[in-house]
């Protein structure tokens, strides 16, 4: 079951593009029935490895910024930490993380949904916007696993001139960086499953390169969009489940 879950998660991401935090922790939720806190480190470090060789071949080709990088981790690394402690701190609270991480991935599916149907236009330069905002994704994505794609592009197509390429690629850096941080964090305390990862990550290396090869012949945008649509549903799922039995 988890190395087809990996198997999935990965293919996804290599056609639509759609993160691995969004998609990983709520079917580990929801499907294996993993505790919040557990999924959520488990899902960072498997999108930490399914996202490194997709991260090498922007990095190879040129096309991550330097400046925009350092700027998103100079916000992100902090807000990542303090973020996975305070998962660390409310294992007890099932519901309210439930209900937290259901919003996170409604957030980012809805995000996602809204660049796709309005597209974005290019930004001017605003530097000094990305550190606090990549503070705000990084404590978010330590909390839920989710939100640094959707959430990071936006930020970067808002606050910079950046070429769509090199914004998905500097994202994908932003994005490996916080899953390493936040999913190391999150094994300190013992809320990752070793087992379940290696399954999962088994699984992620084929669907992520047959995803990869299917990428240029299947119709990108309708399978995006169906994902999303997808995402909004299982992350109202969540929020009932915190809700209900809160």
């Amino acid at each position: 079951m988890a190395f087809l879950l990996g198997f999935l998660i990965a293919f996804a991401i290599g056609v639509t593009g759609v993160g691995a935090g969004t998609i990983t922790a709520p079917l580990l939720i929801l499907a294996l029935g993993l505790p919040p806190e557990v999924a959520v480190g488990t899902a960072l470090l498997f999108g930490f490895l399914v996202k490194i060789p997709a991260g090498g071949v922007y990095l190879l080709k040129g096309e991550v910024d330097p400046k925009a990088l350092s700027r998103l981790l100079l916000g992100g690394v902090p807000g990542v930490l303090l973020g996975s402690l305070l998962l660390a701190q409310l294992k007890g609270a099932k519901d309210l993380v439930l209900l937290l991480v259901g919003l996170t991935v409604v957030l980012s599916a809805g995000l996602g949904l809204w660049r796709s149907f309005k597209g974005l236009p290019q930004g001017k330069e605003r530097p000094h916007l990305l550190p606090p905002a990549a503070f705000g994704i990084g404590l978010e994505v330590g909390f839920s696993s989710a939100g640094a794609g959707a959430l990071g592009t936006l930020l970067l197509f808002h606050a910079t001139r950046l070429s769509p390429q090199k914004v998905v690629g500097t994202d994908l850096l932003f994005g490996l960086v916080l899953a390493l941080l936040g999913g190391g964090v999150h094994l300190y305390f013992g809320q990752v499953d070793p087992g379940l990862l290696l399954a999962l990550a088994s699984g992620g290396v084929a669907g992520g390169l047959l995803g990869a090869l299917f990428a240029t012949r299947l119709p990108k945008e309708p399978l995006r969009v169906a994902l999303l649509l997808w995402l909004l549903f299982i992350g109202s799922q969540l929020i009932y489940r915190g809700v209900a039995h809160g």
